[in-house]
């Protein structure tokens, strides 16, 4: 891995665009949440050469060159370790998310490097946030196989949801997907006993429909939590109109205060996940870096496909 540039402070995150063995200019992610690394330590790693999807909010949507190969993924990984460790973390729980640029289901390597990571490192906690794509369903059964043999008490599901109007979710996620009966099937088949509970992620604007009763019609409170994030400040989320409806100085929703209310009077686990604000300014919010990056390198726009006036605002 060759890094082109890092930015951010040691004490909260630092984002990192490298150029992989194969030439792929792509970005990752360290972060310290809880400030002890002693205590914990992430990684947010991509799968992806940007990404398909397009989602609404997501700036990494905005070009695709296709899947990081197996060594790819693991320079990703490999690198924060060396250049923070050496050999191997020294924190209570090694967190790696699939959840950087790409949709880690379009991508079976993830399979393999979730598989391996676990007899490598023992205190290894994989998490993987995903839109459910239809098509790859081949993924989520191995994946679901990989997660029952290694990690039945420590692996973190996360599926992205955002809006309880199937229709307004076409909109943020343009491309096919599992409706919510799909998911919860599955979810519920991923959950152990004692384990952790499914994550259903809320990036809430306030353009969103957000139907409480929705969510306990498909989604029961024994197996799944709700995870509430704000709408970063990308380039994506600007453009396209979404206005963020949590308030990071008070962790209060605004226009859905009471979605979240309810949601906790029927007694599901809600949680409201803002961060460290700073996080914003470091870019290490949601793929928003590589946009940076670009504008800062134009020698390297002619790589993408995608329009490069976003880049360039």
């Amino acid at each position: 891995m060759e890094i082109l540039s890092e930015v951010g402070d040691d004490s909260i995150a630092k984002v990192y665009i490298g150029r992989t063995h194969r030439g792929n200019i792509i970005e990752f992610v360290e972060s310290i949440p809880t400030r002890n690394i002693e205590e914990k330590w992430v990684l947010i790693i991509s799968s992806l050469n940007g990404c398909p999807v397009g989602c609404k909010m997501c700036d990494a949507g905005f070009f695709y060159k296709g899947k990081l190969d197996y060594e790819e993924l693991m320079e990703q990984i490999e690198y924060p370790i060396k250049r923070r460790f050496g050999d191997k973390p020294k924190t209570k729980k090694f967190k790696i998310q699939f959840a950087r640029m790409g949709e880690p289901s379009f991508n079976p390597n993830v399979l393999d490097v979730i598989n391996d990571l676990g007899d490598k490192y023992e205190n290894f906690f994989p998490s993987l946030s995903t839109v459910a794509p239809i098509g790859v369903d081949s993924f989520f059964s191995k994946l679901l196989k990989i997660k029952k043999e290694k990690y039945a008490k420590r692996f973190q599901l996360q599926f992205s949801i955002h809006t309880t109007n199937q229709r307004q979710r076409d909109e943020i996620i343009p491309v096919k997907k599992w409706d919510f009966k799909k998911i919860a099937d599955y979810g519920m088949k991923f959950y152990d006993e004692g384990g952790l509970k499914i994550t259903l992620n809320f990036a809430l604007a306030q353009e969103n429909e957000a139907d409480a009763e929705v969510v306990r019609e498909f989604f029961p409170k024994e197996y799944f939590l709700i995870k509430i994030t704000p709408i970063n400040p990308t380039v994506s989320s600007v453009r396209n109109g979404l206005n963020n409806d949590v308030d990071e100085r008070t962790g209060m929703a605004k226009k859905h205060r009471d979605f979240i209310d309810e949601l906790r009077r029927m007694g599901y686990d809600v949680i409201i996940s803002i961060g460290d604000t700073r996080e914003n300014l470091i870019g290490s919010n949601c793929g928003m870096f590589i946009l940076r990056f670009l504008k800062d390198h134009p020698e390297m726009r002619n790589a993408y496909t995608f329009a490069k006036e976003l880049v360039i605002q």
